[in-house]
């Protein structure tokens, strides 16, 4: 009877917890709103501990103008100057072939907030948290758009690192449509979707991306196919110099002077 009990236990621990995501499609349409609701269909939070009152939230809010629609709120309450942690489902450690992409914006009635995506190994423990790329700052309520490659890791835990840009208490960062999936493969002389003003490629010497634009971009970042940054900067003269790489297939990261990030990919011969 007792080893009958035992393997029944085992079997109940198994079914109860939870596999690792190979991807992730998530629109909060299904969450249960309310700014008491987290932890919720295994996202979770990692908050600072209050300061004042109202103390910090995620807060899963119906859209207004679309009551379909849900999103994710990170709300500081009346902390300054302390982030707060969205954590996602545990994924499969990343092998460097997919990224995340997402929508962000600052709440109306926010100051301006800066957002940055990590990787993290402990869903609880945000020192174990490693930036993916540099943070940036959210300064208007109109949704702007994210594209981050995700590098090769034994970390499992995506987290999205919100933060107030200036002094200020009460601010609110609204988080949508969160894909994590394989990175879309672009020929290199592929017009990019999002700026069909957009077109580079390879020199004849392989030393150099040249780009045709009319607009300046802001950056670039280059990844290896494992997903290991590369080399990043600005264009010179609409080029842009690959010389230090090494043959091989390469993604990019290319930032607009408007915030968007458009991603594509080459190969160096």
């Amino acid at each position: 009877m007792k080893f009958k009990l035992l393997i029944g236990t085992v079997l109940f621990t198994a079914m109860s917890a939870h596999a690792q995501m190979a991807t992730i499609n998530e629109n909060f349409n299904n969450f249960t709103a309310g700014n008491t609701t987290f932890p919720q269909n295994q996202w979770s939070s990692v908050l600072p501990t209050a300061t004042g009152n109202p103390g910090p939230m995620m807060i899963v809010f119906t859209d207004t103008g679309n009551t379909a629609n849900k999103y994710i709120q990170s709300y500081s309450g009346a902390n300054i100057s302390t982030p707060q942690y969205l954590v996602s489902p545990q994924i499969v450690a990343p092998t460097g072939n997919k990224s995340i992409t997402f929508k962000a914006r600052k709440n109306t009635a926010s100051a301006p907030v800066m957002i940055q995506v990590g990787l993290a190994s402990n869903p609880t423990d945000m020192t174990t948290f490693v930036a993916l790329g540099s943070p940036t700052m959210l300064t208007t309520d109109t949704y702007q758009n994210f594209t981050v490659a995700v590098p090769n890791s034994s970390s499992t835990y995506l987290v999205f690192r919100t933060v107030s840009a200036v002094a200020a208490p009460h601010t609110a960062t609204d988080i949508d449509d969160i894909v994590y999936d394989l990175t879309s493969n672009l020929s290199p002389l592929e017009s990019l979707k999002n700026n069909e003003t957009i077109r580079f490629a390879v020199n004849a010497e392989n030393t150099a991306l040249q780009f045709d634009i009319k607009k300046e971009l802001k950056n670039i970042e280059i990844y290896s196919a494992a997903g290991q940054k590369s080399t990043s900067g600005a264009l010179k003269n609409k080029t842009f110099d690959i010389s230090v790489l090494p043959a091989g297939v390469y993604y990019m990261m290319i930032e607009t002077k408007e915030g968007k990030l458009i991603k594509s990919k080459f190969v160096k011969k």
